[in-house]
């Protein structure tokens, strides 16, 4: 044990002598602080949407694009196009951005 407290001190010793050489030939300034920028949040733009019914073919593609409160001639027309083409086409609600002009 009396040789690993030796050890321990000549390493003490050597470490403090290397500080205070670096302690005594070179100076440390501090870095002057910079000026916190403040960050402005962007306003968020209102996107507003609108309710319409979508005339489908099989593979989702979009159709034929009706009015909410023409459901029934949206049927219609999904019915026309099922009994004449190959593929059955539905009715399905969708959601489109109102362009406001300005």
């Amino acid at each position: 044990m009396a040789r690993k407290t030796l050890k321990r001190k000549e390493l003490r010793a050597e470490a403090e002598a290397a500080e205070a050489n670096t302690a005594a030939g070179t100076k440390k300034t501090k870095a002057p602080k910079k000026k916190a920028t403040k960050r402005v949040k962007k306003a968020d733009k209102i996107i507003r949407m609108k309710l319409f019914w979508g005339v489908f073919n099989q593979s989702l593609k979009r159709v034929a694009l009706y009015e909410f409160n023409q459901k029934k001639q949206a049927e219609k027309k999904a019915s026309d196009l099922s009994a004449s083409g190959k593929s059955p086409h539905f009715v399905q609600k969708v959601k489109d951005e109102i362009s406001e002009k300005e």
